[in-house]
C-alpha cells in the first residue's frame, strides 16, 4: 500500500527526481519543495503520512525548526531526515526536533521506502550501523573531520567533475555530449567512470551524493567551463 508523502529538499531538483521516483513505485506523493519558511505550513496543511526532509546542513542551528513546528501541529506526521554520513549531531539534532528516521543521503530507493513504511507505522526509522557509526563518532572524534566533498572531488578529472555538474543539472548523454563537444559515447563514459569512482549506482544518486557533500558546489564555483568542456 502506497505512502502519502511530501518530499523537501535543499536541493528542488533532487526533490523532484526523488518525488518522481517515488510515484513510480506507487506512492503519492503531494509535493516536492525545497525547505523555504513557509515550508512546515505546507505540510501542517497537505498533511501527509510521512515527510522526506532532505538536508545538507544537519548540524546547522535552525536546520530542523520545520520539523519541531510540524510536530507541534500535526504529530501525526513522521518525518524522515535525509542527511549526510557521518554526521553525529546532525543525527542527534534530527531527533532531538522530532523526527521519525534519519536515513543516508546516499540511500538507495528501496532503503528510503523502508523507512518510510516504518515511520508511517510509528517506529524508529535508522539503520542499526547508521547509529553505531555516529556513536563511535561521537565517543571518538577525530581532530580534523574529513572533508567528504573534497576527497570526493579530488578522485576525479576536471572533465569528470564538469559531467558530474551536468548530470546534477539534469542533463541526459545527448545533452552531455553536444555542451562538451564530445561523442555521446565519450559522454556515456564519462558518466559511468564518475559513478564507479563515486561508489553508486545511478545519477540521481550521483546526484545526491555531491549536493549533500558539497561537491556539487565547490565543482560549480571551481571548474569554469570552456569550449571544449575542460575547466
Amino acid at each position: 500500500m502506497g505512502v502519502r508523502l511530501m518530499v523537501v529538499d535543499d536541493h528542488r531538483l533532487l526533490a523532484e527526481a526523488l518525488a518522481s521516483a517515488l510515484k513510480l513505485r506507487g506512492h503519492r506523493v503531494l509535493a516536492a519543495a525545497a525547505p523555504t519558511s513557509g515550508v512546515a505550513e505546507l505540510v501542517v496543511s497537505r498533511a501527509p503520512e510521512v515527510c522526506l526532509f532532505g538536508t545538507s546542513a544537519p548540524a546547522e542551528p535552525g536546520a530542523f525548526d520545520p520539523i519541531v513546528q510540524i510536530g507541534r501541529e500535526r504529530p501525526q506526521v513522521a518525518v524522515v531526515v535525509l542527511g549526510p554520513v557521518p554526521s553525529p549531531r546532525g543525527i542527534a539534532a534530527a531527533f532531538a526536533a522530532g523526527a521519525a528516521g534519519y536515513v543516508r543521503h546516499d540511500e538507495r530507493i528501496e532503503g528510503v521506502e523502508r523507512a518510510m513504511v516504518k515511520a508511517r507505522a510509528g517506529e524508529t526509522a535508522v539503520a542499526p550501523q547508521l547509529l553505531r557509526g555516529a556513536f563511535a563518532e561521537l565517543l571518538h572524534p577525530v581532530a580534523q573531520p574529513d572533508d567528504e566533498g573534497q576527497r570526493l572531488l579530488r578522485m576525479l578529472t576536471p572533465r569528470e567533475v564538469e559531467v558530474l555538474v551536468r548530470v546534477a543539472e539534469g542533463e541526459d548523454t545527448r545533452l552531455i555530449a553536444a555542451g562538451m563537444r564530445i561523442a555521446p559515447s565519450t559522454a556515456r563514459t564519462h558518466v559511468q567512470r564518475v559513478l564507479m569512482k563515486l561508489g553508486v549506482g545511478s545519477r540521481l544518486e550521483a546526484a545526491a551524493l555531491a549536493a549533500r557533500t558539497g561537491l556539487l558546489d565547490r565543482a560549480a564555483a571551481g571548474t569554469p567551463r570552456g569550449p571544449d568542456g575542460l575547466a
